[in-house]
């Protein structure tokens, strides 16, 4: 008896249940879509959303951190003499001054990383050091291996842009590296650096801050 009368209700409590489960059904589809109750959710699905009418603060955070990664930094400069002010306006009167001048070379470079063209000067810098490496050949040819790997190679990342002249004539010479492999391709960046950046920097905000000792080493 006592079997059945659990049976009993355990039936009678199925359409309640269910009675619940709908009810709660079509409390959420009647909900709208600005009520408190979706506002939680709402929030949350912004964080997902990549469309360009999206302000959600997520967004907000991932544009600052670009803008940051843009901005030329100033702050690590390395152990340079403070140029004059003078001297750094004698940085627009031609391009030679400013490449012979090493916080020229540091700020033109810093310039230079800010669009995402600092292997242009990393290379010219690094076939300036090779220069110096006279009297030992295994020296000469390993820092020559590491040259052409690093910004002659198409396979590297930072490769510099040369015509296929200018290759032909490395690739002959790596065959017996010396310390002046890379000159044909050491000028060709050179004059690459003076007519595409050059003018473009001296009408950067960084330089015009230097010409008013906004900007001190």
């Amino acid at each position: 008896m006592s079997t059945y009368s659990n049976r009993e209700n355990s039936s009678n409590a199925e359409p309640s249940t269910a009675t619940n489960r709908n009810q709660s059904r079509q409390q959420q589809l009647d909900t709208p879509p600005n009520s408190p109750e979706s506002s939680d959710h709402g929030s949350k699905a912004c964080c997902f959303c990549w469309c360009c009418c999206c302000s959600c603060s997520c967004l907000t955070v991932r544009n600052e951190e670009t803008r940051s990664s843009n901005s030329i930094d100033i702050k690590n400069a390395p152990n340079i003499e403070p140029p004059s002010l003078e001297e750094i306006k004698s940085w627009s009167d031609s391009f030679d001054k400013l490449m012979q001048s090493p916080a020229g070379r540091y700020y033109f470079r810093e310039f230079l990383r800010s669009e995402y063209s600092e292997e242009n000067m990393l290379f010219w810098m690094a076939c300036e050091e090779l220069k110096t490496e006279q009297q030992n050949p295994q020296i000469v040819e390993e820092k020559a291996r590491l040259i052409y790997e690093d910004y002659i190679s198409i396979l590297s990342p930072k490769e510099v842009s040369l015509d296929s002249r200018v290759r032909e004539i490395i690739n002959r010479n790596m065959v017996d590296p010396s310390p002046y492999t890379f000159d044909e391709a050491q000028l060709q960046i050179y004059t690459l650096m003076h007519r595409d950046s050059y003018p473009r920097f001296l009408n950067s905000p960084i330089y015009k801050k230097l010409c008013v000792g906004e900007i001190r080493l």
